[in-house]
């Protein structure tokens, strides 16, 4: 395919030309030739100095530019939900019938015996996806850049606001809302929002705005706030191999990594930043008896009250 979509740009190359572009040898590049004009595509050899592989004039895939791994790509989509959800699995499918009309049946079959070989399922085990019943409208409101009244469910409470909406995440099976409002951007979780309103008025996206950009500063951010206690712990074997499964992995691995060598019982000190105390002992029970708390005082006793009153109902 990208043998293909290089002959459709130039034309005309020799094969040491296409053996370079290509990064292959030439030996494999004859070869590559020989399968491209099998699978039906028109091209010819030309002998002598100047001659090369060339496609025959006046044909072409109508792809241009698309390369082998982006055609293998838009197969590999698939119809996702989070697109469905937004109103484009259709379009998607459209996308899906175009490549595959344009593509010789041979490179269709193998984007697609590729694309057979990947599949994208966001949220994580054992739990259900956001139920966000106003996401096709938050959805309009973001791609119309129209100004919305929300009423959002805070605690038992609702409040109302007036967001611009600049765009959707999706992490995890939930839908986020980042909206302008006043001076600056937050997030809201779309399951919340119990109605919206698209108003009349329309809003310029913030100068710069990058959707991408602003996520990550504001989940590395937020993930911080939460990383209030530093607590050091005594992990054996066993445990170290289980604490990526009961705190945050890359937290885990990035503790595990600075920890020092494993004591003569083979016990390894970790620090971990995790949250208030109530909570860094309720995820470090989920080790039993494989960690030992050491610090600060108020996570160890938290851990030994947790754990004794566990003791004591299955007397």
């Amino acid at each position: 395919m990208a043998l293909l979509f290089t002959l459709q740009s130039r034309r005309s190359a020799t094969i040491a030309e296409l053996a370079e572009a290509l990064g292959v040898s030439e030996r494999t590049m004859h070869r590559d030739v020989a399968a491209l004009r099998d699978t039906g595509v028109p091209l010819w050899t030309e002998p002598g100095r100047h001659g090369g592989v060339r496609l025959v004039d006046g044909w072409r895939s109508r792809l241009d530019g698309l390369t082998s791994r982006e055609a293998v790509a838009i197969f590999a989509m698939g119809v996702p939900r989070a697109l469905a959800e937004l109103g484009l699995g259709t379009a998607v499918s459209a996308a899906h019938a175009k490549v595959s009309a344009t593509l010789p049946a041979a490179l269709r079959e193998q984007a697609q015996h590729l694309a057979q070989r990947f599949h994208l399922d966001a949220p994580g085990w054992f739990r259900r996806e956001d139920e966000a019943g106003h996401l096709a409208a938050v959805a309009r409101a973001v791609w119309e850049q129209r100004r919305t009244l929300v009423s959002y469910r805070r605690g038992d409470g609702l409040v109302e606001r007036v967001l611009d909406p600049l765009g959707l995440v999706l992490k995890a099976g939930v839908w986020y809302l980042v909206a302008g409002i006043g001076d600056g951007a937050r997030t809201y979780r779309v399951g919340r929002i119990e109605a919206v309103e698209l108003l009349d008025e329309r809003f310029e996206r913030p100068a710069g705005f990058d959707l991408v950009s602003w996520w990550e500063r504001s989940s590395a951010q937020f993930e911080r706030s939460l990383q209030r206690a530093r607590v050091r712990v005594r992990l054996s074997p066993a445990g170290a191999r289980a604490l990526p499964r009961v705190v945050d992995a890359d937290l885990a691995v990035a503790a595990l990594e600075q920890a020092g060598p494993p004591g003569p019982d083979g016990w390894t000190e970790v620090d971990l930043p995790l949250e208030e105390p109530e909570i860094a002992a309720g995820q470090l029970l989920g080790l039993g008896v494989e960690v030992e708390v050491v610090e600060p005082p108020a996570v160890r006793a938290a851990f030994a009250d947790a754990a004794r009153r566990m003791a004591d109902r299955h007397r």
